[in-house]
């Protein structure tokens, strides 16, 4: 391991990617930048395309005798990956809140604990996938789950860890390799990450960490033909181009993309409870693909709803994501904030009015204030594009069948929540178009079940065996019950 590292608020970290078991430097850097002061942490090693390629070969050279090793095999190496997680708990909540602004409470309560169970879980389910037995008069079909390859795992920054984890747990557990490209405007967890494989064991090759921009690195690796897979989380127009490039390779992608979910209040809905978790979409300052960004209310309980909304919203703190008082942190970068910044003054340019925020916040340079809007249409920019950021809108209806159409009225249908008595709030959610909608709940999740999006949301799902369905290749071994008998007839 190289001894090139920094320091990071008391955490050691490496700034090199991580190939075929080492730390590989190179000349290239980029500055990683606290979103939280503007404070530069470190530069970091940015991959060229001998780089991308020397990952992919340790990766491809690494996968025959990983594979061979079976789930069962595999499994200790992923506990101790997941135990070296753990043990870097406080570490990787310091790396995350610095880096991308993350709070640290969630961190240390929330995000450590899953990413250790995103590789331990998929470990154990990966023991259930062998020889699936069909019965049928003919013969007995064994189905396999035999791991594909090579993978290229693709992460953005507003949940580094976490999502990284969701994806190279089942890849591993499965029995292929990986290549993971972390995200360049939040590296650190990544390179944290690389350091708990090596402490535990992994082959060299089996986990691969390159570092560097979408434009130079990423393209190179998703161009690369060698790839099974390509796992991805981001952005509409990045995964457009990724899914083109992959598509020359004939590259199977799973792609997990925006947000622009409705959060339904019926008018029989507990509004009490329906504002206390509205103003949770204000978390991660918005940065939440699943957030329930577009409010739509019923006219009736729309003044009572919102004063409730108000005063939750006028007791959320605003400040340092290493406070543990904090609860709504920076703006990733300054781009992503004038991003934010300019949907809101376009759509008041366009009639839209501020019901609060709607500003920069003055805690610091790249912060914005909790905001909603309303007066709007739902043809309006705002109502239609996802912002990513603490930016929600307000639009009323009068029934059922209004509401859904809203509620279905975008390009996206990734998630959605419906506040209401229960039976009609579950009425109305079998009607929108989504991946999945939480009933009178929001972020509940298990990772036996299916996450995904439709339309521009997505393509594929992830969780239980649906990942798994994806990082491997599904093999049917046929044995017939019956002596068999070459014929022509038999076709």
């Amino acid at each position: 391991m190289s001894a090139t590292r920094f320091d990071v608020a008391g955490v050691s970290v490496s700034p090199d990617h991580y190939i075929d078991g080492r730390r590989v430097a190179c000349v290239d850097t980029f500055e990683c930048v606290s979103p939280i002061d503007q404070t530069r942490l470190g530069d970091i090693a940015s991959g060229s395309l001998a780089h991308v390629d020397a990952a992919v070969t340790a990766a491809a050279l690494a996968f025959p005798a990983w594979a061979a090793l079976g789930a069962a095999g595999r499994a200790p190496y992923l506990q101790r990956f997941a135990e070296a997680i753990g043990r870097r708990a406080d570490a990787f909540a310091t790396l995350e809140s610095s880096d991308a602004g993350v709070l640290r409470s969630r961190m240390a309560h929330g995000v450590v604990p899953r990413a250790m169970q995103n590789i331990t879980w998929f470990a154990e389910h990966a023991l259930t996938l062998q020889d699936r037995v069909i019965e049928t008069p003919q013969a007995r079909h064994l189905v396999r789950h035999d791991p594909a390859g090579v993978v290229a795992v693709i992460t953005p920054w507003n949940s580094p860890l976490m999502l990284a984890t969701w994806k190279i747990g089942p890849a591993l557990a499965s029995g292929n390799t990986v290549v993971l490209k972390a995200p360049e405007w939040a590296p650190l967890t990544s390179s944290l990450l690389a350091d708990c494989a090596h402490e535990a064991g992994l082959p060299p090759g089996v986990f691969n960490l390159l570092q560097g921009s979408g434009a130079v690195t990423g393209a190179a690796l998703v161009s690369d033909a060698r790839l099974a897979r390509i796992s991805f989380t981001g952005s509409v127009a990045t995964a457009k181009w990724i899914a083109k490039t992959a598509a020359a390779n004939l590259v199977p992608c799973s792609l997990e993309l925006g947000g622009k979910s409705a959060f339904i209040v019926l008018a029989d809905a507990d509004l009490d409870a329906a504002a206390a978790t509205a103003a949770l979409m204000y978390r991660n300052a918005g940065q939440v693909c699943l957030a329930g960004t577009r409010l739509l209310v019923h006219a009736d309980v729309a003044a009572a709803f919102t004063e409730r909304l108000r005063a939750q919203v006028e007791h959320l703190v605003v400040g340092d994501p290493r406070d543990g008082a904090t609860e709504v942190g920076p703006i990733i970068h300054m781009r992503q904030l004038e991003r934010v910044q300019g949907f809101v003054e376009r759509a008041v340019a366009g009639g839209a009015r501020v019901l609060w925020g709607g500003t920069r916040h003055p805690f610091g340079a790249q912060y914005f204030a909790p905001t909603l809007l309303t007066d709007l249409r739902q043809r309006d920019e705002i109502v239609q594009e996802e912002v990513f950021g603490p930016v929600l809108t307000l639009q009323t209806f009068g029934s059922d069948d209004e509401v859904v159409d809203m509620a279905n009225g975008t390009d996206y249908g990734l998630g959605g929540v419906c506040y209401g008595n229960e039976a009609h709030a579950i009425a109305v959610a079998e009607r929108v178009r989504t991946g999945f909608i939480w009933i009178n709940s929001f972020g509940i999740r298990d990772l036996a079940a299916p996450f995904g999006g439709i339309k521009r949301s997505g393509v594929g799902r992830e969780g239980g065996d649906w990942s798994f369905e994806f990082f491997c290749d599904v093999k049917d071994v046929v044995v017939p019950k019956q002596p068999f008998k070459a014929s022509f007839s038999h076709r």
